[in-house]
């Protein structure tokens, strides 16, 4: 049973669908996350669907009130 999770891990990391990848992440201005985006942060794009995340910063203008 194990051995069948590890192998859905790896077939779910290596088809990322709507991924761009952790290089369009960063150059976008974001970071990688697992689970979920910190406090301050949205979910902009996947680094790896749907497991690993790329969040950005909010805006300081939406921050403030």
């Amino acid at each position: 049973m194990g051995i069948l999770v590890l192998v859905f891990i790896f077939i779910s990391l290596t088809q990322h669908g709507d991924a761009h990848g952790p290089d369009s992440c960063i150059h976008g201005g974001g970071l990688c996350r697992v689970g979920t985006c910190a406090s301050g942060e949205y979910l902009a794009q996947y680094c790896f669907e749907p497991v690993i995340l790329c969040c950005k910063n909010l805006s300081p203008a939406t921050t403030e009130s």
